[in-house]
Formats: C-alpha cells, sequence, structure tokens
C-alpha cells in the first residue's frame, strides 16, 4: 500500500511539472525605446515593438522549426471582437525561424490582442494558436507608449 501511495504521488509530481513547464509565460510589456510586449507560448515567442519616434509597429513570431515559404501571413483573433487580417509584407529572417510584419498602424492588431481569447497565425499551411489570456492590461500598457518629451 505504501509503495502504491509513493507511485501515486510521483506520477502526480510528473504531472503537475509536465504541466507546469508547458504553460505559457505571461504576457509582458517593458517600457522604452522601443516599447516592447513578448509573450511565449509552447515553442512560439511572439514580440511586439513599437518606436513612438519612427511611428512604426512590429509583429514577429520565433518558432525553433522553420516557418514554410509563403506569399502571405494572416491574423485572426477569436472572442468578444473577431478580427482577421493578412498581408503579403512580411518578412523571413535567413533560418525561416521568424516572420515578422511592420506598419506604422496596428489598432486591428492591438484590438485582436486586447479584447480577444485566441490568435491565430497563418503562414503559408502552418498554422500557430495562441491564448491570450492576461494579455488585455499588458496591451493596454503598449498602447500608452509615447515618446519622451525633449529635455531643454
Amino acid at each position: 500500500m505504501m509503495m502504491l501511495r509513493l507511485k501515486s504521488s510521483l506520477s502526480a509530481a510528473a504531472i503537475l511539472s509536465c504541466a507546469l513547464a508547458t504553460q505559457a509565460t505571461a504576457w509582458e510589456f517593458t517600457p522604452g525605446m522601443p516599447c516592447v510586449l513578448t509573450h511565449q507560448s509552447g515553442d512560439v515567442a511572439v514580440t511586439l515593438t513599437y518606436d513612438p519616434v519612427t511611428p512604426l509597429y512590429s509583429i514577429s513570431l520565433k518558432q525553433t522549426e522553420g516557418f514554410p515559404a509563403a506569399p502571405t501571413f494572416g491574423l485572426r483573433f477569436d472572442g468578444d471582437l473577431p478580427i482577421a487580417i493578412g498581408t503579403d509584407r512580411h518578412q523571413f529572417t535567413d533560418d525561416r525561424r521568424r516572420v515578422t510584419v511592420e506598419d506604422s498602424g496596428f489598432g486591428n492588431v492591438l484590438n485582436g490582442l486586447q479584447f480577444n481569447k485566441l490568435m491565430t497565425a497563418f503562414v503559408g499551411a502552418q498554422v500557430i494558436s495562441v491564448p491570450l489570456n492576461g494579455a488585455a492590461e499588458p496591451v493596454a500598457a503598449f498602447r500608452a507608449c509615447e515618446a519622451p518629451l525633449p529635455t531643454s
């Protein structure tokens, strides 16, 4: 009986350890020049930047496996404010592990992140889902990013 309990405890610990290891990290906002919003979900890292001086926004998805070559990149947001957007202006790094889109306006992306429950990225035939739990507050802080006032 004691052996059975020990085995059950080890199994429960192993399951808990695996669950914690695969749990997504929080959405994190870092103010600065540029302002940065990051999130890790499984093996996909999401990074948004905003340079208020330029002004230029970017969103990047990075993964350990390379992305397929694709003529378009799309994002769909599911939840309270569903939005679907796409572009052919995305860029890959040489190793195809990162795909990035830059633009001077990101209202739809920020609305999608802040007011929905799930982001799905489409890169060719590859589909990547990223939960948006806990994104609203860091996205609101990211939206408020402003250029520093000039010093006199």
